[in-house]
């Protein structure tokens, strides 16, 4: 291969890379969002502009106050410098000469009077609009100026010097502030709303509906690979059928069954249902299949049994396999919503899973979006762990299920 060759074979594989970092940006940017916001107070989550990175605002003890101040940057003659906010909603307006309305000053309205009283204040036209007329006495001189308009600003004071005070755009101005992780919205979140016995309810459905589709999976898939007995091969595409059945087709007469063995608004109706899945044993049986018979013939050759041939000899080599049906089997039930919803009463805080502990944090907290979002990334983190740690059997059982049949 030539320099120039390589050369470009160099500069095409640094572009490949860099796509794919860029989009990997892309796909991980709102776990991010998710996950720095759930360090957040709630005063940052609506800064603006918005920032990805927590931070606190800085607050500073003020002589005759009770409570620490926080901190602003100020404008004092084009030099920043850090205020403290002694008043936040000061009324002042904007006063100009009804001759030359362009030139506005700012005064206080506590510092100005209307013209002729309050009962009978004057007003003054210009082009068309009125404005109300003020007196007002600037550098010792009294004058009537119009009211052009009106606002609300806050009163900064310089922490050393309270005499040196500016009015200035509270929301415009900017906090000063410093990096932070706030770690209590997560013992609020578990402390206040439940969550841990919502994580824990999850975790033992998680466990239960994993152990039972493992073993129906391996008992299934096993029985259609390996034993034959008469109309198999028509059962097992009847059982695989099933896949193709929608599932709120099956939403009735599941829920009827709950109700009449008593069920409803248990854990059991998590759990016991979702022990048999049609994928499993699909998985399995074509896994099974791909293991010589002379391994297993020579097993029986031996003596041994078949609970001992599938224990001794399948299990341990179909390690990728279960470990691809565990990942899917665990990231659908602990992330299952729809039928948690429908069997399990949102307010029964004893045997609510995560997902409906989220709905209803949602719903009570939706005034503060970092709380939602550490109960979020408290549910998103499992199964994140568990499919980085399992993706690699995943995608290597999804490659090789189909080659034989």
């Amino acid at each position: 291969m030539t320099s120039s060759n390589r050369l470009r074979t160099g500069l095409g594989n640094l572009f490949v890379y860099l796509v794919l970092i860029v989009f990997g940006f892309i796909m991980l940017f709102p776990f991010l969002v998710m996950l720095f916001t759930s360090f957040k107070y709630v005063e940052d989550t609506f800064s603006f502009p918005p920032r990805l990175l927590p931070r606190e605002q800085i607050t500073v003890e003020v002589a005759g106050y009770e409570e620490p101040l926080p901190l602003y940057f100020v404008d004092i003659d084009g030099e920043q410098e850090e205020f403290a906010l002694i008043e936040r909603s000061v009324r002042v307006g904007y006063f100009a000469d009804p001759g030359n309305l362009e030139e506005t000053v700012l005064l206080e309205m506590d510092q100005v009077t209307p013209a002729g009283g309050d009962e009978d204040p004057q007003v003054v036209t210009v082009g068309g609009e009125e404005y109300e007329l003020y007196d007002v006495t600037m550098d010792g001189q009294s004058m009537t100026l119009a009211l052009v308009d009106r606002t609300a600003l806050g009163r900064f004071a310089d922490p050393n010097d309270l005499e040196r005070t500016v009015l200035q755009n509270v929301r415009l101005s900017e906090p000063v502030s410093q990096l932070t992780l706030t770690f209590e919205n997560y013992l609020e979140v578990v402390d206040l709303h439940a969550m841990d016995r919502s994580l824990t309810n999850t975790a033992l459905v998680t466990i239960g509906v994993l152990s039972g589709q493992l073993a129906t999976s391996v008992l299934g898939g096993y029985a259609f690979a390996r034993l034959r007995f008469p109309g198999r091969d028509k059962l097992f595409v009847f059982y695989l059928g099933t896949i193709m059945i929608p599932f709120v087709v099956l939403i009735t007469p599941l829920y009827q069954i709950m109700v009449s063995v008593g069920w409803v608004d248990h854990l059991a109706s998590l759990i016991i249902p979702w022990i048999f899945t049609a994928y499993g044993t699909f998985l399995m049986r074509q896994f099974f299949l791909s293991i010589p018979k002379e391994i297993e013939e020579a097993a029986v050759i031996d003596g041994a049994t078949r609970f001992q041939i599938l224990w001794r000899i399948f299990l341990p080599a179909s390690g990728p396999a279960l470990a691809a049906l565990g990942t899917i089997t665990f990231l659908y039930a602990w992330n299952s919503f729809f039928w948690p919803l429908v069997v399990i009463n949102s307010g029964n805080e004893a045997n609510r899973v995560l997902t409906l502990a989220l709905s209803v944090l949602g719903g009570r907290a939706a005034d503060s979006p970092n709380l939602v979002l550490a109960g979020a990334t408290i549910a998103v983190l499992p199964p994140v762990i568990i499919y980085i740690f399992g993706q690699r059997f995943f995608v290597e059982s999804a490659a090789t299920s189909g080659l034989k049949g």
